[in-house]
This record gives structure tokens, C-alpha cells and sequence, in this order.
């Protein structure tokens, strides 16, 4: 019989509460402690024999993994805490709010060999993972083209609930468009250059409502993408994958497409589109819909990190990954303020992929760019 594990979930906030609930919800982990200084006990997911806390240090000699569910600038101090103290950490996404923070945290990782997850949770979806395994097996060719969207209307109420997000580093850029980057770093590979054009007409803030980016990746293909949080729209990730039943759904309608040398597939409805005899746009294709479970990836995240824990597998979205899809954000923030383009730097293995594999074959370029 496999012991239960203890978890502690740090910070009592919208997502840590969530967090908080899946791990009571799983037989083998026990929630040991919430903590937050500022929770009202009413508001807090607990079992019998959960403690509320106000500072993580009371937790550490008392837990086998924490889940660090705090604001952003809060989690270098989060993390680097649970590492010195030799806990498994899974820090919700993004890694930190600076890079010079999230370096700090891949190191503290790597030198320690303490394992840190981060939680860009899409990467545990049944859907995205299908997407990455139909591109990969080489079913569309060799990406060549890519487009995204994140299109969604945030009500006045989200702004009126924390007036941060109104101010330098509240719009959808460095809130929600990590998430969609990870997505495509998974789907397509490293993203080596950004170029990024910003506006706030829609809500006159002193943050974007909307941007528009162009991105190159290093297997040669080229991407749009445009993410609003002013648009009324359904055409993002949350709205079309139907795994957060807390947003509208449009099952229709999709967020990402990607064009290879023989094919296309849109994601998440997983239409593929592929050509039987010669690829040319005046020869028939076939469209087929590949299923795929619908599961919660919150769910997958958290059985994923109970494996961690147990030493029985390696963190599928480990620190490095994390400050990767941080450098490509920071990136597109930078490009929106000065009308440049700019490069990405990335320390990852060049062949990502097996889309990747595939263009060094075809072309004989093994040198993974870094600025092109």
C-alpha cells in the first residue's frame, strides 16, 4: 500500500483554492496544510486534519510537496524556500514575473536535483497531447505556417476586483498569453524570434487590451497570433477545448492551426486535413475528425506531480521549460514597447520534436538558432 502524501498548497487565492480541492479529492494525498496569511479559514478547501498557516516556513519540515499557487512575484521566494528545504515544488504558471527570478529558480532546481514543476497545465490535456502526437508523427509534413488566437471578453468586474491589472503588466500579453506559447512551443517547437505590435483602444487602460505577433520558430515555420481580452469572442483555448466548464464553450470553433508540407490541423476540434495522392490545391483532400479524451488537465497535472513525488517519473514541465515560454513572453512585451523585433535566446535541445527531427534531415541544419 502506497503511503499518503503530504501536500501543502501556498496561497488561498482563486487557483490555490482550486488546487487545494483536487488534492483532497485524491485518495493517497492528504491537504496538511493551506497556507496564506491573509485566508479566512471559511474560504479554505480542508480536510479533518488540514492546518492553515501563515508563512510556509511553518509547513516545510512537515510536507512532501508543495503546490505554489501565490501571485507572481511571490514565487521565486515560494520556490526557492521549498527547494532549499529539499521539497518537490509545483509553481503555478508563470515561473516568476522576472526572468532574473526564474534563472534563479531553474538553477536552485538543477543544482539541487529537487524536482520543480511548472504548472502550464494545457501540457497534461489529452487534446493538446494528441495534436502533438498526429504533428509530430509527420501526418501534416513539416510545419510551415502557423495561426493562433486567444479572443476573449473579460468583464469590467475583473478589473475592478484587483485594479493591478489595469497598470504595466496586467493585460492579456503577460497574464494570458503564456499560456498559449507553451501550447505552440509544444506543438511546433522553439520560438526564436517575436515581433509584436500593441494597442489599448478598446478599454483606454495603461495596459493593452489586444496585441498581434508575428512568430518565427526554429524548424523554419512561421506564426500570427492575436490575443484580446476586449474581444467578444470565443476563440481560445478555454472556450474551445470545453475542459473549464466555468467559461461559455464553442465546440465548433478553434484556437490554433497549424500548416504543414501535406497537411493541416486545427486544435483543439483535432480536424486534420490530409491529401490522399498529390498535395496541390486544385487535388482532393480528406478532412477526418481524431478523437481524443476530454479530461481535466488540472486533474492530470496534479496525478502527474503524486508521480513526481513518489519518484516513480520526471517532471514533465520542469523549471527550464517554464523560464523558456517566460524568455518568449518577455520577449513579445519587449517588441510591443519598441516596434522591434526580437530575438529569443533558448538553452533547450534543438530537436524538440519530431517535426524537428525531420527538418534537420531535409535540410542538414543541426544548429539550433538562437539569434537569427
Amino acid at each position: 500500500m502506497k503511503r499518503t502524501l503530504r501536500i501543502a498548497v501556498v496561497g488561498a487565492g482563486l487557483i490555490g483554492r482550486q488546487h487545494a480541492r483536487r488534492v483532497l479529492g485524491r485518495p493517497r494525498l492528504e491537504l496538511r496544510y493551506v497556507v496564506d496569511p491573509f485566508a479566512d479559514p471559511a474560504d479554505v478547501p480542508a480536510g479533518p486534519d488540514t492546518v492553515l498557516v501563515a508563512d510556509l516556513g511553518q509547513a516545510l519540515g512537515d510536507v512532501d510537496g508543495v503546490v505554489l499557487a501565490t501571485p507572481n512575484a511571490a514565487h521565486r521566494e515560494g520556490a526557492l524556500a521549498a527547494v532549499a528545504a529539499g521539497v518537490p515544488v509545483l509553481v503555478e504558471k508563470p515561473i516568476a514575473d522576472t526572468l532574473e527570478a526564474a534563472e534563479e529558480i531553474v538553477t536552485a532546481a538543477e543544482t539541487s536535483g529537487v524536482p520543480v514543476l511548472v504548472g502550464h497545465h494545457r501540457r497534461y490535456s489529452p487534446l493538446l497531447a494528441r495534436a502533438v502526437e498526429i504533428i509530430g508523427s509527420g501526418a501534416i509534413g513539416d510545419p510551415v505556417a502557423v495561426m493562433g488566437s486567444a479572443l476573449f471578453r473579460k468583464p469590467d468586474d475583473y478589473f475592478e476586483a484587483a485594479p493591478w491589472r489595469t497598470e504595466s503588466g496586467g493585460g492579456p500579453i503577460l497574464i494570458n498569453l503564456v499560456h498559449d506559447v507553451d501550447a505552440l512551443r509544444a506543438l511546433c517547437g522553439e520560438i526564436v524570434r517575436v515581433q509584436a505590435v500593441a494597442g489599448s483602444a478598446a478599454r483606454a487602460l495603461a495596459v493593452e487590451d489586444t496585441a498581434a505577433l508575428t512568430l518565427s520558430f526554429a524548424n523554419g515555420a512561421l506564426g500570427t497570433f492575436i490575443v484580446s481580452d476586449a474581444a467578444a469572442s470565443a476563440r481560445s483555448w478555454e472556450q474551445t477545448s470545453r475542459e473549464n466548464p466555468g467559461y461559455d464553450t464553442a465546440e465548433d470553433e478553434d484556437c490554433y492551426h497549424v500548416a504543414g508540407t501535406r497537411g493541416s490541423l486545427s486544435v483543439p476540434t483535432l480536424r486534420l486535413r490530409t491529401y490522399p495522392g498529390e498535395v496541390s490545391w486544385s487535388e482532393r483532400s480528406v478532412v477526418t475528425t481524431v478523437t481524443a479524451p476530454r479530461q481535466d488537465p488540472l486533474d492530470l497535472q496534479l496525478e502527474h506531480f503524486e508521480h513526481v513525488l513518489r519518484g516513480e517519473t520526471a517532471p514533465r514541465v520542469r523549471a527550464r521549460e517554464g523560464l523558456q515560454s517566460l524568455r518568449v513572453v518577455h520577449a513579445v512585451a519587449q517588441s510591443a514597447r519598441t516596434g522591434l523585433p526580437v530575438s529569443v535566446p533558448t538553452d533547450l535541445p534543438a530537436a524538440r520534436s519530431a517535426a524537428a527531427a525531420r527538418f534537420v534531415q531535409r535540410t542538414g541544419v543541426d544548429d539550433h538558432v538562437v539569434n537569427p
